[in-house]
């Protein structure tokens, strides 16, 4: 990220070395350390841990303030996990270990609001891969194995998404299928159709749409007895698919409904956590995406336009990938000298966010603009 990397030049300057000298202390090149420097390549906790060691300093001192989402995916990185933990006490799988675990995997999905898919992919896979053995090899009762292979399904699914994000996508389609093996098992309907919907979703942006759209209806058919949110959710895939498939009706039907069940949301009705990130701008960003897909960009610009003005600046990944859907409307509405203007933006942040996702859309829309 930017002010990392200021704090590492900051640092080398402090301890008197030269560019030069880091890169001889280090396994880089003086020119790769300057981009990580001024901001052009991004800081990842590999980078920190060889100026640390390279000027004999704390990596606390680098990362600086204690809730850097980096420096805390460093540290969780380094931590022993709560499986390894137990697993050397030699204990039975109980209730405290599925609560760890459960718990982790809300912290999981929350940093990566904040961290590229890139950088956040190690851990996911290495808490996966403990769960999925927990699951395998432990001794626990009826109902902690329910919770345990919901951790799994809910895990892979985040593994899924980041992989996806950091552009693996034949990694992120097996580790989705292997999500669906475990939600099944659990008997949670509505996490096997966020899984299958998670994939078409994927299968839309780099497969084919048709048969992105047909996954997507089925993710909706198969979840039975599913909350306002989670159906609400469902059926923006259904939408975006349909968008990319160019079925106009589908999509518009599907954003309508999208519309009724997020409106028939009730404190009364419980919501699983992973769709805490569901409201009201994103599902207006998703209907902007989908006319931009339809040709209807003049309908998607104040819809975009209002989400992103309100969406917080932490999230630098999702708000540049707003950007550029809304760049792109400019585009298509011939107003390119505002679209280039957007697009600058969202590049920006592309030397922030570790996210070939987000790479990927702002060369698209960099082509389209030029």
């Amino acid at each position: 990220m930017s002010e990392l990397g200021e704090r590492l030049k900051a640092a080398r300057a402090a301890a008197g070395v030269s560019l030069a000298s880091l890169a001889a202390k280090t396994h880089y090149s003086k020119p790769y350390l300057s981009q990580l420097e001024n901001g052009t390549r991004t800081v990842k906790p590999d980078h920190v841990t060889a100026y640390s060691r390279a000027l004999s300093i704390s990596v606390d001192s680098l990362y600086g303030p204690a809730q850097d989402p980096l420096r805390v995916a460093h540290e969780w990185l380094v931590a022993d996990t709560p499986v390894a933990l137990h697993r050397r006490a030699g204990r039975r799988v109980g209730e405290s270990l599925v609560s760890e675990l459960e718990h982790r995997v809300v912290e999981l999905r929350h940093l990566d609001d904040t961290v590229g898919g890139g950088d956040l992919i190690p851990l996911v896979r290495r808490d996966l891969a403990g769960a999925e053995d927990t699951v395998k090899r432990g001794s626990y009762s009826e109902s902690v194995g329910r919770r345990l292979r919901v951790v799994v399904g809910e895990l892979a699914q985040l593994a899924g998404w980041v992989a996806s994000d950091a552009g693996a996508h034949v990694e992120a389609e097996r580790t989705y299928l292997s999500g669906v093996s475990a939600a099944q098992e659990a008997g949670d309907t509505a996490l096997v159709g966020q899984l299958l919907s998670s994939l078409s979703y994927q299968m839309a942006n780099v497969g084919d749409p048709a048969d992105a759209a047909l996954l997507a209806k089925s993710a909706v058919a198969g979840a039975r007895d599913i909350s306002p949110v989670v159906r609400a959710l469902l059926l923006e895939r259904v939408a975006w698919t349909s968008a990319r498939s160019r079925d106009r009706d589908a999509a518009r039907r599907a954003l309508d409904a999208v519309d009724d069940a997020y409106a028939a949301r009730t404190p009364g009705i419980p919501e699983p956590e992973w769709v805490y990130w569901m409201s009201r701008d994103e599902i207006d960003v998703m209907a902007g995406r989908c006319l931009i897909e339809l040709g209807d960009s003049a309908s998607a610009l104040p819809l975009l336009t209002t989400a992103i003005d309100g969406y917080d600046v932490d999230h630098a990944r999702e708000k540049a990938l707003y950007q550029t859907w809304l760049a792109e409307s400019y585009a298509r509405a011939g107003e390119l000298d505002a679209a280039r203007s957007i697009i600058g933006r969202a590049r920006t942040t592309t030397a922030e966010v570790n996210s070939a996702r987000l790479t990927d859309r702002v060369e698209k829309i960099e082509q389209l603009v030029r």
